[in-house]
């Protein structure tokens, strides 16, 4: 059972959890197709593409394209031009969901230490975050590239639960994709599955994370536990 009243961190993925990034990926990767004289792709395509990182999208995106598995060194050689262009496309399009800046800044205000685990690279992901004004919550930002594992390997976890000397049962996973869940998983830390992200067309609860959440909003019921039993110790 899960002792929710235990959390004292919380580590949230990006795509599809905090942000609808979709648009400005599917825009990089449609000019990176026509670049390259490929067929293109529609947009929930790309969304079911999304959450290996930027180069497993791009894999995705030449496979369908090619109507055949891509080559290494066709990869290689789309690489550089999906990077520019999803540069140049980066916050475009994209959004915020419905909540989140008013719930990151509730569980700023109650002290609890955040960051972001994406499999994102790094050097979009704080852009993106300055982009919405949300930087500020996060404390420390990993990047899919910033490790040299990324999700679903625990290592960013394991990483924040070293570098905020956490025991597992006193961090959360909040995401939208299996990789999170199965991140939350073999690193021993609680999770909360989002029902209205990318997840490669599966539910969510199939992942069986401690939790599942239709809307962002909804994972301060479950965090407040913890501040009451804090509240209560300390009375």
């Amino acid at each position: 059972m899960t002792c929710w009243k235990n959390i004292k961190a919380i580590a949230f993925d990006l795509d599809g959890t905090l942000i609808d990034s979709v648009p400005d990926l599917a825009a990089a990767t449609l000019a990176t197709l026509s670049e390259l004289n490929l067929p293109g792709c529609t947009e929930d395509q790309v969304r079911s593409w999304v959450g290996n990182g930027a180069q497993m999208l791009m894999s995705r995106a030449l496979t369908h394209a090619l109507d055949r598995e891509v080559q290494p060194d066709e990869l290689e050689h789309a690489m550089p031009r999906f990077m520019l262009h999803y540069q140049e496309n980066l916050q475009q399009h994209s959004q915020l969901y419905p909540y989140v800046k008013e719930i990151l800044a509730q569980l700023t205000a109650l002290g609890f230490p955040m960051a972001i685990v994406t499999n994102k690279p790094y050097r979009f992901t704080l852009p993106l975050l300055e982009a919405f004004d949300i930087n500020h919550h996060f404390s420390h930002v990993l990047g899919g590239d910033s490790l040299e594992r990324m999700k679903p390997d625990p290592m960013p976890l394991t990483h924040l639960l070293s570098h905020w000397q956490l025991e597992p049962d006193e961090l959360l996973m909040v995401g939208d994709s299996k990789n999170d869940i199965l991140a939350a998983k073999a690193a021993g830390i609680t999770s909360i599955g989002l029902t209205y992200g990318y997840n490669y067309g599966e539910d969510i609860g199939l992942s069986d994370p401690d939790a599942v959440c239709e809307k962002f909003s909804e994972i301060m019921a479950l965090v407040s536990s913890s501040l009451k039993a804090t509240e209560q110790e300390n009375v």
